[in-house]
């Protein structure tokens, strides 16, 4: 007769799958609790763990309750427990992590050899930079201090029927930049370039020269919170009052703009040093719908006046 042999011991229970729903709160309250600085493309924890819950699973568009409510695999979440660890441990930026941003409506993607895109001038893309300037004579754009490639590619992607030059005097972020503008197929009308400010476009000349040049001082820089450290201090850092590279695009930006071009440059928090610096000049500050600020516009006749105060 056979025997059947019948264990006491139980079986230890399996871990219960989460949903999609409770990972990002999980996710959330990790992030909260760890006393991060958000500035990099987010600005709170909540929509940090989104961008990492979405890059794990591999989604687009909107949650709705159907999605939230799915399981979360368990390679999903080994790789979002990693992606969770760097950015608490090591204060890396998330957009660092996924190598996915959005700039003017457009994915992009970057990594640590170019600043992570956040520039508010994307909202003067997505308007063709109206009404500073007519879109529909706009034949030739520059994008001084390009890094990624996120404001040419927008530029180009704005004006279908321009030429638009990208300079950038770092060959690493203009590999990034590379990748950017393969994915958009716009190898035709987007040159990258290698080259300090205007050294390299003897003789080319534009309807808008825009930029988002380093602009951080000495002492602002050594201030910074930890996650800045994770780009390219060239990208940030412009001399002692952080006014370098905003001296050299007002002496010589006027030789490349077309009559009746603009100059649009980005400052961020050196705004104040900038007026105060050159308090009686006609710089229009602009504001911005979404937030930021620190940008103004310059149209080329007004630039004759910096050139012979630099």
């Amino acid at each position: 007769m056979a025997t059947k042999t019948v264990s006491h011991t139980r079986r230890p229970a399996r871990p219960a799958v989460p949903s999609l729903r409770q990972v990002l709160d999980d996710s959330t309250r990790r992030l909260a609790e760890a006393d991060l600085y958000y500035g990099h493309g987010t600005d709170n924890p909540g929509d940090d763990a989104a961008a990492l819950v979405y890059h794990v699973m591999g989604l687009e568009g909107d949650l709705d309750r159907k999605t939230l409510a799915r399981k979360v695999p368990r390679g999903a979440l080994l790789m979002l427990d990693l992606l969770l660890a760097r950015r608490i441990r090591q204060r890396v930026p998330v957009v660092y992590l996924t190598h996915t941003c959005w700039f003017a409506g457009l994915p992009m993607y970057v990594d640590e050899r170019a600043l992570v895109p956040r520039s508010p001038i994307a909202e003067l893309v997505e308007a063709r930079f109206e009404p500073w300037i007519d879109p529909a004579r706009v034949r030739r754009v520059l994008d001084v201090g390009t890094g990624s490639g996120c404001i040419a590619i927008g530029c180009a992607m704005a004006f279908p029927d321009a030429q638009v030059d990208a300079v950038d005097i770092s060959a690493e972020a203009l590999q990034v930049a590379e990748i950017n503008r393969a994915s958009y197929g716009l190898q035709k009308r987007l040159q990258l370039l290698k080259s300090d400010y205007f050294a390299a476009l003897k003789g080319r000349r534009y309807d808008i020269i825009v930029s988002n040049p380093p602009y951080v001082g000495a002492a602002e820089f050594r201030g910074l919170p930890s996650e800045y450290r994770h780009e390219p201090a060239g990208a940030l850092l412009a001399g002692k009052d952080g006014l370098d590279a905003v001296k050299v695009l007002l002496r010589e930006a006027r030789r490349h703009l077309n009559p009746g071009g603009i100059l649009v440059v980005e400052v961020g928090n050196t705004e104040t040093t900038v007026r105060r610096r050159w308090r009686d000049r006609p710089f229009v500050w602009l504001e911005f719908q979404r937030g930021g600020g620190g940008v103004f516009v310059l149209q080329a006749a007004q630039l004759e006046a910096f050139e012979k105060d630099l």
